[in-house]
């Protein structure tokens, strides 16, 4: 039997047919990834952008103009979403002063008031991670495990879609970020 149309695969997934979603993964998944690759992203931000890929994809699975170009799509697609982390990676890179006062080796090195500010923005970092959702927690906790676990790992212990788990993270992080600025200016 001849392998199912990429049109025909397109349809049943869209219709929730999880095996023709899982063959339009395999069928698709090194291409996406060697896009990702190709902008010589770091391991991590490829990882991203490839389940970012595939996330537009569930997202606009039912309106693809023409399904038999979905290989297209999918290398467009993650080219922009490369490209968009690109320029965030260029936007969150912090300046050398900071770079170096982080990277201190020992803690006790660098003297009472260093140690006191690194132990004021462990502080800081717990109470904003505190008023997280369960969700970003939970989420957040495994991403951060040491060793890390892999994504696939992840989604399988919240029960989520492995294509999720970059973007929530953003998001949990950006409310992380957020939290945190609010508790700055309170202080």
């Amino acid at each position: 039997m001849a392998d199912p149309s990429t049109s025909d695969l397109v349809r049943d997934a869209a219709g929730g047919d999880q095996g023709a979603w899982n063959q339009l993964v395999d069928r698709y998944s090194r291409l996406v990834w060697a896009v990702a690759r190709g902008h010589r992203l770091a391991h991590a931000d490829s990882a991203d952008v490839f389940q970012t890929t595939w996330l537009r994809l569930v997202e606009h699975l039912g309106r693809l103009r023409d399904p038999e170009q979905l290989a297209g799509w999918l290398s467009t697609t993650a080219r922009h979403e490369s490209l968009r982390v690109l320029r965030l990676g260029r936007r969150e890179r912090p300046n050398d002063d900071i770079a170096g006062a982080r990277e201190s080796k020992d803690p006790g090195d660098a003297g009472p008031e260093t140690a006191l500010l690194a132990s004021e923005e462990r502080a800081s970092v717990a109470a904003a991670y505190t008023r997280l959702s369960e969700r970003c927690q939970g989420l957040l906790r495994l991403v951060v495990a040491d060793p890390g676990l892999s994504y696939s790992n992840v989604a399988r212990a919240l029960g989520i879609p492995v294509g999720s788990i970059g973007p929530t993270r953003g998001r949990c992080l950006e409310q992380l970020r957020r939290l945190l600025d609010e508790q700055a200016a309170i202080t």
